[in-house]
């Protein structure tokens, strides 16, 4: 026979079931806080909880969050620096690090700490994340010299889509193939 469970859910079950959840969470993808916040959120809206309201339920979110928070699990900093580390490796503009930073809920004070983290490492990091673009991508100056001139405008566009501002893209399209080759070798 199978037992009947006619328990209900009290706070203090919900608040460690939560815990439990944010650490599994938290364990498996390594979040910002706005993005483990959210999870629990829809976790919670999804099973309805008897008697419980979904003004308790955020403030026990925050409960959690915040004991997190001084645990260690949960660094909006570290979460920063490492994703920007991440992307710079990838080849992707400053411009586009920071849009992706506010996306996930990241403090503006934690993303312009890291913004001028790279800065500080290197000043010119939006044209050595170009010069990676056009070589992932085979544009600007690693196309042939019969194609440059043709497909001008569409690497240029395609450098902007990137978040590269004019000034950038022009430098790198103008770039002699010799030029590139050796910027590559360095990288």
């Amino acid at each position: 026979m199978i037992p009947i469970r006619n328990k209900k859910k009290t706070l203090e079950v919900t608040i460690e079931e939560m815990r439990n959840f944010a650490l599994s969470y938290v364990e498996k993808y390594a979040p910002s806080k706005q993005q483990l916040k959210t999870y629990l959120l829809k976790k919670y809206l999804k099973t309805s909880v008897p008697n419980v309201k979904k003004q308790d339920i955020t403030n026990l979110i925050d409960i959690v969050l915040v004991d997190l928070e001084k645990s260690k699990f949960v660094n909006d900093k570290f979460y920063s620096d490492s994703k920007a580390k991440s992307m710079i490796q990838r080849g992707n503009s400053i411009n586009k690090i920071r849009s992706y930073l506010i996306g996930k809920g990241i403090n503006d004070r934690f993303i312009n700490e890291t913004v001028e983290k790279i800065r500080d490492q290197n000043s010119d990091q939006d044209f050595f994340s170009a010069i990676k673009i056009c070589k992932k991508k085979r544009i600007g100056p690693a196309r042939t010299e019969d194609n440059r001139v043709l497909f001008y405008k569409k690497d240029i566009s395609l450098l902007a889509r990137n978040g590269f501002d004019f000034e950038t893209s022009k430098k790198v399209m103008d770039i002699k193939k010799d030029d590139f080759l050796k910027i590559i070798k360095l990288l």
